[in-house]
């Protein structure tokens, strides 16, 4: 993997990926000139015991604007810039203009329930240059750099005291709220490890504790014994519908080993993960005829300092189908109680992803 790191006009950071050698990038441009003054805060849920994020700034924030004034875009009009230069880079990393997370966040305000100032950090990653294609459709090898990209930050971000949690994530389609249609995604660095996660490492260290192995790694080979859930089976990686699927075509994607984070992938298993994750987000286009919304979200360990045995590497792959013409949206059992209620099998949709056939051509599998 090759990078280079620049400081953009207004201050923000830009880094490129590349697996080739790029010719040198000596200008960061940005649509504005001065770096904002976001100033996020936190407030206490007393009542659900958690911390909710205010970053009233994100009302200015770019929406769909047409396919010339993507923001994602190299920069080719003076007179337009966007948030990435003209180059032979693949994957850029940048600081978001509207974050919900600042380092430099301060005085959070006085109120009647505890508040701090939202520490933490928000990157967009811009997959490729390419802004008709999409994360599955890229080359397997491109597909493995983008993962080294998400493992060196969760590396270097995590190495900050105020963060504890980096989750990268991404949102494809309007349908689950997307405002810029280029192939991206984000990274949220939180000052804490947020209620999701939270739960999950919490059951993960008392399986641990009790079983001496971890939970989601007696998952994979229980899903692979059964297989009728099984939607790839590679040396290192397996994909799944998992038994308890909360969302139809809902998919998790993990090594087999239970590595805490992709940093601590070997370069085989990091391989094969990107095949899963190749294999199943074409399998969603496929299966529909056409692209496929989904929230795909990637749970590591804490970057607290402690180590975390319990831990296991996995994306989880939200998508909001129910059928070809009706979308599953969140209903007040789903947001009011959180309390889950599906309307077709695990087992029913993992059948209908392993019948659809993909076949990669040599150059994606470059």
């Amino acid at each position: 993997m090759y990078r280079q790191h620049l400081t953009k006009i207004d201050g923000r950071n830009l880094i490129l990926y590349s697996r080739h050698p790029m010719e040198p990038v000596t200008y960061g441009p940005s649509p504005i000139s001065v770096k904002s003054r976001a100033n996020p805060h936190l407030r206490w849920h007393p009542l659900r015991g958690e911390w909710v994020t205010y970053a009233t700034h994100r009302q200015d924030r770019t929406f769909l604007p047409p396919a010339e004034y993507s923001p994602l875009t190299p920069s080719n009009d003076p007179n337009f810039p966007t948030e990435l230069p003209l180059g032979d880079y693949e994957i850029a990393v940048f600081d978001n203009l509207f974050p919900s997370l600042s380092l430099e966040a301060h005085d959070a305000p006085k109120l009647s329930v505890p508040t701090e100032p939202a520490l933490g950090a928000c990157e967009v990653v811009v997959f490729t240059q390419d802004p008709k294609t999409s994360l599955g459709n890229l080359a397997l090898s491109h597909i493995d750099l983008l993962l080294q990209v998400w493992a060196e930050r969760y590396t270097e971000l995590g190495l900050r005291p105020e963060i504890n949690y980096v989750m990268p994530f991404e949102n494809r389609g309007v349908e689950v709220g997307v405002t810029l249609h280029h192939p991206h995604g984000q990274i949220y660095a939180y000052p804490v490890v947020p209620p999701i996660p939270q739960r999950q490492l919490e059951l993960m260290e008392s399986y641990y504790q009790k079983n001496g192995s971890g939970l989601l790694a007696d998952m994979i080979q229980t899903e692979i014994k059964d297989g009728l859930r099984l939607v790839y089976d590679g040396p290192h990686a397996v994909a799944f519908v998992p038994i308890c699927a909360r969302y139809p075509y809902e998919t998790w994607i993990a090594p087999k080993r239970p590595a805490p984070s992709l940093a601590a992938l070997t370069p085989a298993e990091r391989r094969d993960v990107a095949l899963a994750l190749k294999t199943i987000l074409r399998k969603y286009d496929l299966l529909w005829n056409r692209p496929f919304p989904y929230l795909m979200v990637l749970h590591q360990a804490p970057t607290d300092g402690k180590a975390h045995p319990e831990a296991h590497v996995h994306f989880e792959i939200y998508p909001p189908y129910r059928t070809p013409n009706k979308l599953k949206f969140l209903a007040g059992t789903e947001i009011g109680a959180g309390f889950f209620a599906a309307d077709c099998l695990p087992e029913d949709k993992a059948k209908e992803l392993r019948d659809v056939v993909v076949n990669f051509s040599a150059e994606e599998s470059l």
